[in-house]
């Protein structure tokens, strides 16, 4: 990943075309994570998945966006599936160009996640089923369903940067520039950002995954990180820093590097820029991802997209209430800012074909 002085990702040129591996072009699943597990984060007492927004559940407006990405060969939700089939039948029925799939939530985000994996596998039962060798580095793209202003052109571009990259693990970020039109202006309130101080610049972690389930050698971790992913919160950064300190991956390398990044985060958002500056210059991202790497036993980089929307989701009321407020103004601006970068959509918006279709334990099953 590249990250020039001005904070624009770059592409490079001599890259193998995106999207494309071998001359076969490759399309990926996509995963919308809308369960309600114990590390899910509630907004006004119920699930973030069900709360509207200009007329659509956000989990509609998840599963409505990945229409237009030509990369994405169908969707999966999985979560609450009798409330999920409900909402996405009143929110999108008979308005889907691609399958759409609900799965009923497992224990936790792990299971979720490979769960969900193990069924989307060609020819997979209703139980699923592990894969074969020839498809452990089947990418799948991971997404929440908390990012209403996510385009099709941002989610795009990121599976094709990540693919040009043929890692096991490709985590979206985007600029700090590009997060500027969400902050308050005048006397119009905004959400504040959190991010990643690093040497190339401040960067925000996106809501965008393109992983290869089965070379995530330590896939525990990745619930770990999400449980503890509030950093400002003093508990969760202790909790996390002892996981990593005690594995035999992670130690005092990969732990240097996470103190690091907490302690620049923290002076950054004191307001002590100068401080967070010197901080992150020892915190290049070829090191981040090294360590990453060896954390969770896999083959990790980052992708920088440029538009912003698939960074800014909804973690409480405040963030939602503003949401609903600035809504128009900022998807139309995001609609302009992707246009302008990557041009029109590749696909329609919508285009009557499809209905959702539930993921039904066996004795729900019709017989024929």
């Amino acid at each position: 990943m590249k990250v020039p002085a001005d904070g624009a990702a770059t592409r490079q040129s001599d890259a193998p075309q995106a999207g494309a591996r071998g001359g076969v072009e490759v399309k990926v699943p996509a995963v919308v994570a809308a369960g309600d597990g114990r590390a899910a984060k509630s907004v006004y007492g119920d699930n973030k998945a069900y709360l509207e927004m200009d007329g659509r559940s956000l989990v509609g407006h998840a599963v409505a966006v990945l229409q237009q990405v030509p990369e994405v060969s169908e969707v999966w939700v999985v979560g609450n599936a009798s409330r999920l089939e409900e909402a996405l039948r009143r929110d999108l029925e008979g308005r889907l160009t691609k399958p759409l799939t609900v799965v009923p939530q497992f224990r936790n985000l792990l299971e979720n996640v490979w769960e969900t994996y193990r069924r989307l596998l060609p020819g997979a039962g209703l139980e699923g089923r592990d894969p074969e060798p020839d498809e452990l580095d089947l990418p799948v793209l991971y997404l929440s369903c908390d990012i209403p202003l996510a385009t099709g052109q941002e989610i795009s571009a990121f599976i094709r940067q990540g693919l040009a990259q043929d890692c096991d693990y490709s985590l979206g970020l985007v600029t700090e520039a590009c997060m500027e039109p969400f902050y308050p202006r005048d006397d119009e309130p905004g959400i504040e950002m959190a991010y990643f101080n690093l040497a190339e610049g401040r960067l925000r972690q996106s809501n965008l995954h393109l992983v290869r389930p089965p070379r995530l050698g330590k896939r525990q971790y990745v619930e770990e990180m999400y449980e503890h992913r509030y950093q400002k919160q003093l508990g969760n950064a202790v909790r996390l820093a002892w996981t990593i300190f005690a594995d035999d991956g992670g130690g005092v390398r990969v732990l240097f590097f996470y103190g690091l990044m907490h302690l620049a985060g923290v002076v950054d958002r004191r307001g002590w820029r100068r401080l967070a500056d010197l901080l992150r210059r020892a915190l290049p991202v070829d090191r981040v991802e090294r360590a990453v790497s060896a954390l969770l036993d896999t083959h990790f980089r980052f992708v920088v997209t440029e538009g912003g929307g698939c960074a800014v989701d909804i973690d409480n009321e405040r963030d939602y209430d503003v949401m609903k407020r600035r809504y128009d103004e900022w998807r139309s601006g995001q609609l302009a800012a992707v246009a302008a970068r990557y041009g029109p959509p590749a696909l329609p918006a919508a285009l009557p074909t499809l209905d959702v279709r539930l993921w039904m334990e066996p004795e729900e099953r019709e017989e024929p």
